[in-house]
């Protein structure tokens, strides 16, 4: 046989009369240098599974391989034989004597890597095949709807995945492969002394309580107007870029960071980073905007847009997005820069597609369950801020409940975590008295000197309320809010006492 050739399996009936790229004779000669040697195996840069081989038998018998080395089993013809004894298709071969031909020359030792390499490159270009021809074939269909953007999206999304090399390995994990993923990630929380296993958020008090943003999490941050959302949102975004920027310096076995995704379909590029500057020199918004800085305040804006400067922290600023259309845009953030974590601002500016848009409550459950998706597809945290129904302001306590989530109850139900954004002093603000003065009676100044030492206390204070956690206990959580600069910190628990943080 020719050293690489075109073939076809008899059972593809899909592509009867078509060639897919394959090359048997490169998959044979690796296979034998791994039964040869064994340390083959371990020294491979490439990701080559089972399910990576053109030949279903090859598929079989590296299937078995891996099995016998992961539990430190020599895997060799003598050792293989037994369980290929009734395997028809050895049996049209020549029976278990073509396991011994597989290492009769050992030609495959000479370059195992090289020819792993291949198998896999053209296990990928078969998986282009599909995706060109399940394009054609959708194109073809108008038989439902005509939605060519829905036929864009999803095959920018098979792409992606071929990219990733994880569309032959989208079977199910093993409980093996999770539960050591699950064990890492206590090492993580383990190591970081402070319970983190996901994403930093920056603010300890968060990650006391939530261990961070973890991987294919949605957490929907939520809030009337004025409470800071995208304030915590922006704080969060750079904690976690400045957390994976200082690894990259310094090292370490466990990144507690990531690149970040900012997508603002209500603010500009450059209002967002104006934030951000402002908070990380602490200098007001209002006065950066204005231009109203004093020589020092300048100098410590030049400083802290010198140490912004590789942030990976990118902003897509394109308003009005559909559902489809953000996913795209996050697979190519992620292919290029590998983005951690998505920060959405905010969810009811979204669109969906088609005909959910011609109710409103169906294209929110759209837009949520597309966030959860794109949060398992990508393996990222996807933190999605959202509008609260003005049913907060006609009660007494305005303390936000789940059932306030504006238009949709899926976004609770797709949500991994619920978190609202509290504060009691911008409540207060709203009934402040008359200021008195001279000629004011006693009643009026009593009444003012109550609710200034009221909003003393109150002020600078705000509680971010867990409602909803999946893998942890709900409650309230105090933070510390700047608002002339926009940033929220962990507060000092002692000035909380009186807060309402039980």
């Amino acid at each position: 046989m020719a050293d690489t050739q075109l073939m076809i399996r008899s059972d593809d009936s899909a592509s009867a009369g078509k060639t897919l790229p394959s090359n048997i004779e490169a998959e044979a000669a690796f296979l034998g240098a791994a039964l040869i040697d064994n340390r083959v195996l371990e020294e491979l840069r490439t990701p080559i599974r089972p399910e990576h081989f053109y030949e279903p038998l090859h598929q079989r018998i590296f299937d078995r391989i891996l099995k016998l080395v992961d539990r430190n089993a020599t895997a060799s013809p003598v050792t293989l034989k037994p369980y290929f004894e009734g395997d028809e298709a050895l049996s049209a071969l020549g029976g278990t004597t073509y396991l011994a031909e597989l290492t009769a020359d050992g030609q495959g030792l000479l370059a195992p890597g090289e020819l792993a390499e291949q198998i896999y490159d053209l296990a990928l270009l078969r998986e282009l095949v599909s995706v060109g021809r399940g394009l054609v074939e959708g194109a073809l269909d108008t038989s439902e709807e005509v939605s060519p953007m829905d036929r864009i999206a999803q095959a920018e999304a098979d792409l992606f995945q071929v990219a990733e090399g994880a569309t032959t390995g989208s079977e199910a994990a093993s409980f093996k492969d999770a539960s050591l993923t699950a064990i890492k990630m206590a090492e993580a929380a383990m190591n970081s002394g402070g319970g983190l296993s996901g994403k930093t958020t920056g603010l300890e008090v968060i990650d006391q309580k939530t261990a961070g943003l973890h991987n294919s999490d949605l957490v929907i941050l939520a809030g009337r107007p004025g409470m800071g959302k995208t304030s915590l949102a922006t704080n969060i975004a750079f904690n976690c870029a400045e957390e994976h920027l200082q690894w990259q310096r310094d090292g370490g076995e466990f990144n507690y960071g990531a690149p970040v995704a900012f997508f603002s379909l209500e603010m500009s590029a450059d209002q967002l980073a104006t934030r951000i500057l402002a908070e990380q020199a602490e200098i007001s918004s209002e006065s950066l905007r204005m231009g109203k800085l004093s020589r020092d305040e300048f100098q410590k804006l030049s400083f802290a847009s010198q140490r912004l400067a590789e942030l990976p922290l990118y902003i897509d600023d394109t308003p009005a997005l559909t559902i489809a259309a953000l996913r795209t845009r996050a697979r190519r953030l992620k292919r290029r820069h590998d983005i951690g974590l998505i920060v959405v601002d905010y969810l009811q500016l979204l669109r969906g597609a088609g005909r959910a848009q011609d109710n409103r409550v169906n294209e929110i459950s759209e837009i949520s369950r597309g966030l959860k998706t794109l949060a398992k597809e990508l393996q990222v945290p996807v933190v999605a801020l959202s509008q609260l129904s003005r049913a907060v302001e006609q009660r007494e306590d305005k303390r936000p409940l789940l059932s306030d989530l504006r238009e949709s109850g899926s976004i609770e139900q797709d949500a991994d975590m619920v978190w609202f954004i509290y504060r009691a002093d911008y409540y207060h603000e709203a009934v402040r008295p008359d200021m008195p003065n001279e000629t004011s009676s006693a009643d009026a100044q009593e009444k003012y000197r109550v609710w200034e030492e009221r909003y003393l206390e109150l002020r600078n204070k705000a509680t971010l309320i867990v409602a909803k956690q999946r893998h942890g206990s709900t409650g309230n959580v105090p933070l510390h809010f700047q608002s002339e600069i926009t940033k929220f910190t962990s507060p000092n628990m002692r000035d909380y006492s009186d807060y309402g943080m039980e």
